[in-house]
């Protein structure tokens, strides 16, 4: 028998808690959306259904380990100089202040996937550059090309995952880090320089960008968008992990109106339509979509346009 882990499974976390979520929860299924692609080094999954997550908090990184028994019970345990203030955000983070109340599906694919899923919530971390910049590099080029530039910039430049952690798992970059990022760097994880030149703007206005997290949804947006490269969709992106919100619609996304519309109404829609027709969901317009992706039940074009893959690394 082999394990993957740098230190004995049973090491004891600095700090832990079990609480009762207020709503049904699946921790896998609400946390996925926050992993970056496969081999994300700041999320895994264990076979058992374990998940562990890391963070970096104002007191330092930290490493979470999620389970649960039901919906309801959920525990977590935590190592690193930001255990303390990443287990005080833990239930949040897995979606206690998502309140689904109000939602009405309305049409048979979404009543059928909201009954399939109890458990998902919308996560809220309230960690905004660690949304943000992926959000940022995911701009204009294929989801492979961004994970891949986010999984070699986080292992060059972030710290190990402090705790029993599964192997390779690391802690993002701290802001100082990602702004001594060389341009050459940048360049080899195939990210060009316009979305680099945004992430580190975003970066020399970290403390306010942060500051977001307690604000209302519309004003947090505000917020993101006055940022000059940070759109709609960029800030909605952010919106959905960062802050929780339910009903940030991902507008100018390469997929989402033609899955949208082809599940609505057969065919595809312009964003515009697609706006139109999601306004009876509001303030759940997020649920919606992550309701019909997670279940598999949202309807995708059979043949359509295909984004391409940019290297930029040849440029």
């Amino acid at each position: 028998m082999t394990f993957d882990l740098l230190t004995p499974p049973n090491a004891t976390p600095d700090v832990s808690s079990t609480w009762q979520a207020p709503f049904p929860t699946s921790i896998t299924l609400t946390l996925s959306r926050l992993r970056r692609g496969a081999g994300d080094p700041t999320h895994h999954v264990d076979a058992d259904g374990t998940l562990w997550r890391t963070t970096l908090t104002p007191d330092g990184p930290a490493t979470l380990r999620f389970t649960q028994s039901g919906l309801h019970t959920m525990r977590c345990e935590a190592w690193g100089a930001g255990a303390r203030a990443a287990l005080d955000a833990a239930p949040v983070m897995v979606g206690a202040l998502d309140d689904p109340t109000g939602f009405v599906p309305g049409v048979d694919s979404l009543a059928v996937a909201h009954r399939r899923l109890p458990g998902l919530r919308i996560p809220r971390t309230g960690r905004v550059l660690e949304s943000l910049i992926p959000a940022i590099l995911e701009q204009k080029v294929i989801s492979l090309q961004a994970t891949a530039s986010w999984r070699r910039l986080v292992r060059t430049y972030g710290t190990p995952a402090p705790g029993p952690v599964p192997l390779g798992m690391m802690v993002v970059p701290t802001i100082r880090a990602w702004q001594l990022i060389p341009s050459w760097e940048w360049h080899k994880a195939g990210v060009d320089p316009r979305r680099a030149g945004i992430v580190q703007v975003c970066l020399g206005l970290a403390r306010q960008l942060e500051g977001a997290a307690a604000l209302s949804a519309a004003d947090a947006s505000a917020r993101l968008r006055a940022v000059p490269g940070v759109g709609a969709w960029t800030a909605a992106e952010t919106a959905q992990r960062a802050f929780g919100d339910a009903d940030a619609l991902s507008v100018g996304d390469f997929h989402l109106s033609g899955m949208i519309g082809h599940t609505l109404a057969g065919e595809a829609f312009t964003d515009e339509q697609m706006l139109v027709a999601m306004e009876k969901w509001r303030p759940h317009r997020y649920r919606v979509v992550r309701l019909l992706e997670a279940s598999g039940l949202g309807v995708k074009p059979r043949r359509g346009p295909r984004a391409a893959f940019v290297d930029h690394r040849n440029r």
